[in-house]
Formats: structure tokens, C-alpha cells, sequence
């Protein structure tokens, strides 16, 4: 065996994907360099480093959001290996002038990028999130994609294991008066089971299947799942919902909605 063989054998060894994928987060590697990671369509969260990744030609395409092709490569199927990315669309660029969809969009992926797994698929989050970034750049109307970005947060904590049971009521099992959601439970709770624990709890607002009208509706919904998030996902590992994720939050409690 020639060592032109051996050279080429082990090349072709290499373990190495193209894939679809949505960035998550950068982080700075070096002098130049970064270390970025994506959302994949098939692979999962995975991470890498893009060289010249803080580059002026580059640091456009690594905004958090962006739809990229991506090809990684290392020498073993475990190190951190190499992203090469062609950019396929920048959504934060066609939200530009929009305040609250643009906090939306960095909630999303600072969401994904400290909760999921490495390099697990997530096909049903990939779709949803896919589906989200559409919907955030081409609906006219704030209320609409604010709707669908609770139910992704509520997607997401079923796809993590802590789906809420908001169909029914937790205590009598009644399917009428949904008012409110324990915030131990995840459960709906009917108006006349919340008896005197009613200001104990979550309320639950028409948008998420309640049935009593309320005011701020989208406010009620955006408290819930960020209450689940919290208690789920970010309590178990001492850190709080990131710091988007909050600036969304009191973006949209300044609405009248």
C-alpha cells in the first residue's frame, strides 16, 4: 500500500454530512475564527467551527435564523469538526425593521441552542421551526405569529417530555369552564374546581383553549410557556430562560393584546 493510498484511505474515511440547517448561536474561536452552532434537518443540534467566521463577508450569514446549506467534516466522528455554509435565506434580514419579530427570532434560536440535545434529530421541531420562520416573515398581522410562537414553545416542551394537558380539567376531568393551569401540574383547571386556589394559579387564555375571556391574552400565553420552560427545562440545569426569551416576554406585556 503506497502512502498516496493511505492518504486517500483515510480521507474517505472521515465521517461527514451536508445537511440543511437553521443558525443557532456563534460564539468567537481565536482570532478570527468562530465556533457556530445549527439546527439540522436531520441531524439535530449540532456545533462546528466556521473559519474567518468573525469575518465581515461572513458574520451576515451567521446571523442567528439564517437557513443555510451546511457541510461538516472532522477526522473522527466525535471532535468538534468543520462547517462549511452556503447562505439559502436570511430571515433576520427580512425582519429588519420590526423590533418584536426580530426578538422573536433570536428567542427561538437561544431556545433551541441551550435546551436540545447534541446531535439528536429533532424532525418534528425542524419542521415547526421552519414552518415559524415563514410564518414570522410574511404574516401582516403581529397577533397571528405571536399565536403560532406560543404554540411552538408549547411543540417544543411536548417534543422535550413536558407536554401540558390543557384539554380536560386536572381535578374534575370536565371539559367545560377551562379557566386556569396549574403551574405544578401543567394541567387545565376548570373555573369551579379552582375554587379559592384560583389566584394560585396560571390563567388559561382562549388562545391555548381556555374558556373564559380575558384581557392580554397573548401575555397570559407567552407566561405560560415560559413558566414551563423554566420549571422543566432551565431549573434542572441552574440556569434561567435566556435573556431573548425574557426581552420578549416584556416587549409583549407592554401591548395591548
Amino acid at each position: 500500500m503506497t502512502l498516496t493510498d493511505i492518504v486517500v484511505g483515510t480521507l474517505n474515511s472521515m465521517p461527514d454530512w451536508q445537511d440543511e440547517g437553521i443558525i443557532l448561536g456563534n460564539k468567537p474561536y481565536a482570532e478570527l475564527h468562530s465556533i457556530t452552532t445549527i439546527l439540522t434537518k436531520s441531524r439535530g443540534r449540532y456545533a462546528g467551527l466556521v473559519k474567518a467566521g468573525q469575518s465581515s463577508k461572513k458574520r451576515s450569514m451567521l446571523q442567528p435564523g439564517s437557513l443555510v446549506d451546511s457541510q461538516w467534516r472532522a477526522r473522527l466522528d466525535e471532535q468538534l469538526g468543520t462547517f462549511k455554509l452556503e447562505l439559502l435565506k436570511n430571515y433576520s434580514a427580512l425582519i429588519i425593521d420590526a423590533p418584536l419579530r426580530l426578538s422573536a427570532l433570536s428567542s427561538i434560536c437561544a431556545i433551541l441552542e441551550s435546551s436540545l440535545p447534541e446531535r439528536e434529530p429533532q424532525p418534528t421541531l425542524w419542521q415547526a421551526t421552519t414552518a415559524f420562520l415563514q410564518i414570522l416573515s410574511l404574516s401582516e398581522n403581529d397577533i397571528e405569529w405571536l399565536n403560532f410562537f406560543i404554540s411552538w414553545e408549547l411543540g417544543l416542551l411536548k417534543e422535550l417530555g413536558f407536554a401540558l394537558k390543557l384539554e380536560t380539567c386536572g381535578v374534575s376531568g370536565s371539559t367545560q369552564e377551562l379557566a386556569y393551569v396549574s403551574p405544578k401540574s401543567g394541567r387545565a383547571i376548570s373555573k369551579p374546581a379552582a375554587g379559592v386556589y384560583a389566584d394560585r394559579l396560571l390563567v388559561l387564555p382562549m388562545c391555548l383553549g381556555g374558556h373564559v375571556k380575558i384581557d392580554k391574552e397573548l401575555t397570559a400565553g407567552i407566561r405560560i410557556t415560559g413558566h414551563f420552560l423554566q420549571k422543566n427545562i432551565y431549573n434542572p440545569i441552574d440556569k434561567q430562560l435566556p435573556s431573548a426569551r425574557k426581552r420578549l416576554a416584556n416587549m409583549v406585556e407592554m401591548l395591548n393584546w
